[in-house]
């Protein structure tokens, strides 16, 4: 059985925070106001699936070179 490795909750904190930081300087833009609500939860999404995806890629990546 394959062991698998935890995430270092560190990691997960310092992604949190850049993603915060991120968001909240788009946010804080005037122009930010005149997108709609709708708009800005399907580009979180887009983004989080874009995330998701590339760590899948990067798995695969890995497993097929023997780390």
């Amino acid at each position: 059985m394959e062991q698998r490795r935890e995430t270092a909750p560190a990691r997960i904190a310092v992604t949190l925070v850049v993603g915060i930081v991120a968001l909240t300087t788009v946010a804080g833009r005037p122009r930010f106001s005149g997108y709609a609500t709708v708009d800005v939860l399907e580009l979180l999404a887009s983004g989080m699936c874009f995330g998701i995806a590339l760590v899948g890629i990067v798995r695969s990546l890995r497993k097929m070179d023997g780390s």
